[in-house]
């Protein structure tokens, strides 16, 4: 048996503005409008011995990747393990080998995917992975080594030594990032690969190799995992227990320690879209080089990539430039500096700005919301509740707010009284009123909500009874 297993999560640093932290870099939509998350799935149920997906997210993306995944997976075949916090890729794929050793024993083999890589070729990715199987039923804990292309430098490299009797190669070591002529030297030799971050092993082997490398982890991976509730769906992990265990990638835990590994190398096209710039190189330009998605005037103006979700986005004269409107944010990056946008999202942290973090939409499980006007005395929001969703039993502290219905059918709760609300009909929430909004109709419901106070952060909403487990 072969379980794909997908981790998605990361805060995308390098693709702000779209991408963060409550809606990182897999929900980003390519050029053909499918997010990077539903390319991986639709990758793993290409090549999966079975009908089982397993998807390791953060529990607050569970409902967002659960949406994604709808009409293309049942329901019953898509499991979830859910990440409190964020720990990096060993102790998730501890948790997955734990949780696919209980259900499916030792044997089942795990083929790790990040959701955050494009590959267009899935016959050549399909070869690579039955090379991979053949590796992994031997014992082999297997990376996939890309063929390099070029003298990359932004990418870890893998040394490959003797042939393996399966096929593949054994591992020599992995190397870090190189400089310029380190990484050309690499290519010449035709001994190293990019580290791609996928991999295949059976769980038990991986847990084996655990044992050795990073035994302290696996303990508490293992102490984690007792607390999880049998049948659970999706799972939850307990915070303490997760938060407690080592934050650390499984290239540093287990790959690079382990006494029998191997690499495949895979010679599919790849991409980890690390960069705006590699966003850029994805499709050819027009004429003059330039690509533009949404409302765009370019004059005089070459390789350029330019992107808006709505606004108008002019330029003249301008050469080389990555232009993104987010509506609430714009970044204007020379191409080859697209890497450095890491550095604008620490600024920004340091600023306690939240656009690190939120979108001007936000999306929720009961729908989304997106903030047409913030400033100091008021809060204006256009909501869009989905049909049969109901957001949480709630008070605030600090804000009063006012519910006008633009389409659709609201029933609202504010203290003990209820009522339904018609399109162009208002109610009316004072301060510390317990209260909630339903939708309980079959077609989205829009309203205009407006906050009135001295604050409206998130962190002002006190939440009594919550269908999607936040009280």
């Amino acid at each position: 048996m072969l379980i794909p297993v997908i981790l998605s999560g990361g805060a995308g640093t390098r693709l702000w503005p779209v991408s963060r932290r409550t809606y990182p870099k897999p929900f980003m939509q390519v050029g053909d409008g499918e997010s990077l998350l539903k390319k991986t799935l639709n990758r793993a149920l290409a090549v999966g011995i079975g009908s089982e997906v397993l998807t390791v997210t953060a529990r607050d993306h569970f409902f967002i990747t659960r949406d994604e995944f709808r009409g293309t997976i049942a329901d019953e075949n898509a499991r979830f393990l859910l990440e409190p916090v964020g720990r990096n890729t060993a102790p998730a794929l501890a948790m997955a080998a734990l949780d696919i050793e209980r259900r499916h024993g030792p044997k089942a083999q795990m083929l790790v995917l990040p959701a955050d890589h494009l590959i267009r070729d899935l016959d050549l990715f399909g070869q690579a992975v039955q090379s991979a199987r053949k590796l992994a039923s031997a014992g082999y804990l297997v990376a996939f080594g890309i063929v390099p292309t070029r003298a990359e430098t932004g990418f870890g490299y893998i040394r490959a030594g003797a042939e393996c009797a399966d096929g593949g190669r054994v591992i020599e070591a992995f190397v870090e990032k190189p400089d310029a002529p380190t990484a050309q030297a690499y290519v010449d030799s035709g001994d190293y690969s990019w580290n791609s971050g996928m991999f295949c092993f059976g769980a038990g082997d991986l847990l084996a190799a655990m044992a050795e490398t990073c035994p302290g982890l696996l303990a508490a991976a293992r102490a984690c995992y007792a607390k999880v509730l049998p049948g659970a769906a999706p799972v939850e992990f307990d915070r303490d227990s997760f938060a407690g265990m080592p934050d650390i990638s499984i290239d540093y835990a287990v790959m690079e320690k382990a006494s029998r590994r191997a690499v495949v190398p895979a010679a599919f096209d790849w991409n980890d879209i690390g960069s705006w710039k590699a966003i850029s190189d994805l499709e050819a330009g027009d004429e003059m080089g330039n690509q533009t998605q949404g409302p765009v005037v370019l004059v005089d103006s070459r390789n350029c990539f330019v992107q808006s979700k709505g606004r108008l986005v002019a330029a003249v004269g301008v050469d080389d430039l990555v232009i993104v409107d987010t509506g609430d944010a714009v970044l204007v990056s020379a191409r080859e500096k697209a890497q450095a946008v890491k550095q604008v999202v620490d600024a920004l942290r340091l600023q306690g700005h939240e656009a690190i973090s939120v979108h001007q939409t936000a999306l929720r499980p009961w729908g989304s919301y997106s903030v047409l006007e913030d400033a100091a005395d008021c809060k204006v929001k256009r909501l869009v509740v989905k049909p049969g969703q109901v957001l949480s039993l709630q008070l605030h502290h600090r804000r009063s707010e006012h519910w006008t219905v633009i389409t659709g059918r609201a029933k609202v709760r504010v203290g003990d009284n209820e009522m339904l609300l018609n399109s162009n009909e208002s109610v009316y929430i004072p301060v510390n009123t317990l209260h909630r909004l339903e939708n309980p109709a079959d077609q989205d419901l829009h309203l205009i909500e407006v906050q009135c106070g001295d604050y409206f952060g998130e962190d002002d909403i006190v939440r009594y009874e919550d269908r999607y487990g936040r009280v």
